[in-house]
């Protein structure tokens, strides 16, 4: 394939940001065809080779892209997209930008929670003059449920309070920065000892429904889960049965099994459930373009890509 082959298509969210980055670093043969919806993308999917796109937008289309060769997604999840229409097309995920951010979010909430921040503010709002017991985090247990960069980053942090950190992995790898590592036949093992259970797993046929109530009854009654992962790996049914019974502490979602979240769900209106819409780590196109021509450079010579996603694990 020459240079003057290539048709790009960025369909995303921030489509316009990505082109604009993307402007002076591209080859000037290259077409690129610049959408933020799907239904205007119909045409432009047919003449591309590659595409820069956010998962979900992109999902519909992938069977009316008979010259796509390689699908670079802005996300780390890519289950939006699998399976793959063809398998003549690379898919390849963004890898080793979101462990900060997530960190960020997850020991947001365990450091309030811990320190009482929340109740804090509201004896502020009622004037109330009260000192709040608090926990300090050295000593505690921070299990994480998927060990890839982003459960990486996460145990680097928690060990940087002084917390024990356990893994869990679907697969058997070495993992340095856990204390000790778990395997799916140990699970509820790994669940019953974690103070603070945090799922960044990606959702396949093995994780989904994962958190069953099974997994909660295995878990401490006063433990916290942080749901930074994907949505569909809790079941939100044994979720509120769990948090209403006081089977564990509580919980922090950013993602959930339908979203937006609907309104008729009673994880709005539970006291120790802590809702973010998703945006636990956003994707900035500053960061994701530098992976995007990386791998460009990689594609045009025909080098093996950097992330890519294996579609019969999901990724």
């Amino acid at each position: 394939m020459t240079i003057s082959s290539d048709t790009l298509l960025i369909l995303s969210r921030s489509a316009a940001r990505y082109d604009r980055l993307l402007a002076s670093k591209c080859p000037e043969t290259m077409e690129r065809y610049v959408f933020q919806r799907p239904e205007a993308a119909r045409e432009a999917v047919r003449r591309a080779t590659i595409v820069l796109g956010d998962p979900d937008l992109a999902a519909g289309l992938l069977t009316e892209a008979p010259a796509l060769r390689w699908f670079q997604s802005t996300f780390a999840g890519v289950d939006a997209l699998l399976p793959l229409p063809s398998k003549r097309i690379a898919l390849t995920r963004v890898e080793g930008v979101f462990g900060p951010a997530m960190s960020e979010y997850v020991f947001g909430y365990v450091l309030s929670l811990a320190r009482g921040l929340f109740k804090a503010r509201e004896n502020q709002v009622r004037q109330v003059w009260q000192r709040i017991p608090y926990q300090r985090l050295a000593g505690r247990r921070m299990g994480i449920c998927g060990m890839g960069d982003i459960g990486r980053h996460l145990a680097k942090t928690a060990r940087h309070f002084g917390m024990t950190v356990w893994g869990y992995r679907l697969r058997p790898a070495a993992c340095p920065e856990a204390d000790r590592l778990f395997h799916p036949d140990e699970f509820h093992a790994f669940l019953a000892g974690a103070d603070v259970v945090v799922v960044t797993l990606p959702l396949t046929p093995a994780t989904h429904g994962l958190f069953d109530e099974a997994a909660f009854a295995a878990m401490k009654p006063t433990a916290l889960l942080i749901n930074v992962g994907r949505g569909p790996v809790v079941s939100e049914k044994a979720l509120v049965r769990a948090v209403r019974e006081g089977r564990i502490g509580g919980a922090v979602l950013d993602v959930f099994e339908t979203e937006p979240l609907p309104a008729d769900s009673p994880l709005w209106t539970l006291p120790e459930v802590f809702i973010t819409p998703h945006q636990a780590a956003v994707s900035f196109a500053e960061e994701i373009v530098g992976i995007f021509l990386e791998n460009y450079r990689r594609f045009k010579a025909g080098r093996p890509l950097k992330y890519v996603v294996d579609p019969d694990r999901g990724y």
